[in-house]
């Protein structure tokens, strides 16, 4: 049976409460650093980076199932946090990023779902653009090859579902001083991390090798959590043992 994208979010969204329970759930936990998002409890045992393109399918497709599935069985228990890094390839991801950072941090996961989970139907605009429209995003003024990606791809039709209007979409689509900042970080991170691939991940500051896709990153996420636990276990039992050495009983 096959399951529409917007059916298969509320269904997530429903497991969240499920999986969460009645405790505090952390993927509303959201900051904002200088060019990336850290979701989850600053107290996680792993912080998970994810850095990922707009305009790479295999992103889109990670983040409407394996990402979702990271945040609700390991980022709502806070077990993990996940910073969200961006990988600029192109002008569209640029527009696509900048549309994203649009408004408060608490409004860019649902910013950023937006626009993976319309993926499909953007890229394809993009991929029968002609010749007059691919021009335009890619002369004149910066701000406005930006107004005309997001207006030829329909990423205002996008954003006004999530309340914003043009004029405000607008105004995050002309902030320069972002675009370097977005710019600059995809290139300090290829150098720091060695990224070459999308999507690509870390763990605790380690890229980790050949791991492109939900299926490679679980298990290694959980094999990281159980050598946590081990460690702290072993810690625990030291303690005792320290804690009845000087017992005066």
């Amino acid at each position: 049976m096959k399951i529409s994208r917007k059916l298969g979010a509320s269904l997530l969204a429903i497991s969240a409460i499920a999986i969460v329970g009645a405790g505090k759930n952390w993927i509303t936990q959201i900051e904002r650093g200088a060019a990336f998002h850290t979701v989850g409890s600053p107290d996680a045992a792993l912080t998970v980076a994810d850095f990922s393109s707009y305009t790479c399918s295999h992103c889109g497709n990670f983040a409407r199932t394996g990402g979702e599935v990271m945040k609700l069985a390991y980022v709502g228990p806070g077990k993990t946090r996940v910073e969200i890094r961006h990988v600029i390839r192109n002008p569209i991801d640029l527009t696509a990023t900048l549309a994203a950072w649009c408004g408060p941090k608490e409004k860019f996961l649902g910013n950023h779902a937006a626009i993976m989970f319309a993926q499909d139907d953007w890229l394809e605009k993009a991929g029968s653009a002609t010749q007059s429209q691919q021009q335009r995003w890619v002369s004149g003024p910066i701000p406005g090859r930006m107004r005309a990606i997001a207006s030829d791809l329909g990423f205002y039709e996008i954003f006004e579902q999530r309340g914003y209007d043009r004029p405000t979409l607008d105004q995050c689509l002309a902030d320069t001083q972002m675009m370097d900042t977005l710019i600059g970080a995809t290139m300090a991170d290829a150098e720091t991390y060695g990224i070459r691939g999308t999507p690509s991940f870390a763990i605790d500051g380690k890229l980790l090798d050949a791991t492109h896709s939900w299926e490679s990153l679980q298990p290694q996420i959980q094999a990281s959590l159980n050598a946590h636990d081990a460690a702290n276990a072993g810690l625990d039992a030291e303690s005792t043992v320290g804690d009845s050495a000087f017992s005066l009983d």
